[in-house]
């Protein structure tokens, strides 16, 4: 039951000084970690000290003092704060170290991040960023119907669910309804259990699992399911309701009686444990879709003119639209954006890493989904694939051209592919289209022109930029300022 007493104990923020203090003597804390993730969370926190350290919104640091050390003593010392509030630099700083911190998992980072998410909403109440923190952070505490309230926030400040939010908010609520039913269906079945539920919830489900221990489930039972009950009128954390129902079905199936009420029981539980898991799925077959192989994508691009679109600024301003147009496969990556008199107004193959949900309810003939990982792969197939917005789904041999057709492995490629490296490498291999180009590929030189929900995205370190860069010039045949040919 830790999870309740935490819950009463959570230090709530909101004050920019008082947070980026507890970011420094956080940072402090995570010195010598070997867990990795708190290695992660710990770079970013010191990214964030360099960004206040030198941003005009701190104190300059005392002459004896310098590097690192300077910025953890002024951040413990505390910094003006002009009253504009939070810059834009701070503020993406603060999120990425919070989302870190939520990565962990560990109480005290999930306190930490709870402290950055109180301080960016108290200093920009309408941060799309800062609702989705605070949503993902209230389900990671449990706390269901808050975080409900905040993704419906979220959604609310934004036209673009490129996150799932939808589906989340969904399946969150399908699952609500499914445990509440389970729990009414377990007030029935166990009728004795209610006048258990007057008591200490951890007290009675001690007594319910030493009754079992002895042999004794006709004492035991009402008394764990009284501790269900109370758990559920005390909207305990999900964890916490979660981890005893499950245990209390084990134990129960373990008697080997009742099997019809004890088979309504779990498939109860079993759909609402579904749902929060991946949502509600409206259509098992994903819309009747068609799967094609490696070889099938061969035939349907054998003869074609080709073009990718870089999701540059430099294309957001091109005025190529007509030319794009043009060609007989436009390609277009994740989070694109369609601007007709820049960027072409038509999308003929959606190539997308599987990890967000960007554009996927775009109407194309054919979407491929690039993933590093086949069973995460799936996953994200199920529950952000759009019925009915594509023709053409790429099966698992176009899953990570990269890795999976070129062999490329991490000694030879030590970065993750981006997408469009991915996309690129497929049609370098396959060779079957006369021309080949990409347009307005300058590898983010003229900053990301995307659609506006995807724009916070960090152009993230792990990809090998400077590499696919080279790699695409060694084959170029020809190249402009907007157009790189490779046939």
């Amino acid at each position: 039951m830790t999870r309740v007493q935490n819950r009463r104990a959570r230090v709530r923020g909101g004050e920019l000084d008082d947070c980026l203090r507890a970011c420094a003597v956080h940072s402090g804390k995570l010195v010598g970690s070997i867990d990795r993730r708190r290695v992660e969370l710990s770079e970013q926190l010191r990214k964030l000290l360099v960004v206040w350290g030198t941003s005009s919104t701190a104190a300059p640091a005392t002459p004896a003092a310098s590097g690192a050390t300077a910025l953890l003593k002024r951040a413990v010392k505390g910094a003006s704060t002009p009253a504009s509030g939070i810059g834009s630099d701070l503020l993406d700083a603060l999120l990425a170290v919070a989302n870190k911190a939520l990565e962990c998992g560990y109480d005290d980072e999930l306190n930490l991040a709870l402290i950055i998410s109180d301080t960016v909403l108290a200093q920009r109440k309408n941060s799309r960023a800062g609702w989705r923190l605070r949503a993902r952070l209230l389900e990671a505490l449990g706390e269901e119907a808050e975080a409900l309230e905040a993704y419906e926030k979220y959604l609310g400040l934004t036209d673009d669910d490129g996150f799932g939010v939808r589906a989340r908010i969904a399946g969150l609520r399908v699952a609500g309804e499914k445990e509440r039913e389970l729990i009414d269906l377990l007030k029935r079945q166990v009728p004795g259990a209610r006048e258990f539920t007057g008591r200490p919830a951890t007290d009675v489900w001690a007594e319910g699992l030493a009754a079992h221990a002895v042999g004794d489930w006709a004492y035991a039972e009402p008394r764990l399911v009284g501790a269900l009950l109370t758990l559920a009128a005390d909207d305990a954390p999900v964890q916490d309701r979660q981890e005893l129902l499950s245990q209390y079905l084990q134990l129960r199936t373990a008697q080997g009686t009742d099997l019809p009420a004890l088979t309504e029981a779990i498939a109860l539980y079993a759909e609402q444990r579904r749902s929060r898991m991946r949502g509600p799925v409206a259509e098992p077959t994903i819309g009747g879709v068609e799967w094609i192989t490696l070889g099938e994508f061969r035939n349907q691009i054998a003869g074609k003119s080709v073009c990718l679109i870089a999701n540059s600024g430099r294309v957001g301003a091109s005025s190529m639209g007509a030319e794009i147009d043009a060609y007989d496969l436009v390609v277009r990556f994740n989070s694109y954006k369609i601007d007709p008199r820049n960027t072409g107004s038509r999308t003929d193959i959606h190539a997308t890493i599987h990890k967000h949900g960007f554009n996927w309810e775009k109407q194309v003939t054919t979407r491929l989904v690039f993933g590093g990982i086949s069973g995460d792969w799936k996953y994200s197939l199920r529950n952000r694939l759009v019925p009915g917005a594509q023709t053409y789904l790429g099966d698992e041999s176009l899953r990570w051209p990269v890795r999976n057709i070129g062999k490329l492995g991490a000694d030879v490629w030590s970065g993750i592919p981006t997408t469009g490296f991915n996309m690129l490498y497929l049609l370098d291999f396959l060779d079957v289209s006369p021309t080949l180009d990409l347009i307005g590929f300058d590898f983010y030189e003229s900053g990301a022109y995307r659609v506006q929900e995807a724009m916070k995205l960090a152009i993230t370190s792990v990809h090998e930029y400077t590499s696919e860069k080279a790699w695409v010039m060694e084959r170029a045949q020809g190249v402009t300022d907007m157009r790189i040919s490779l046939r």
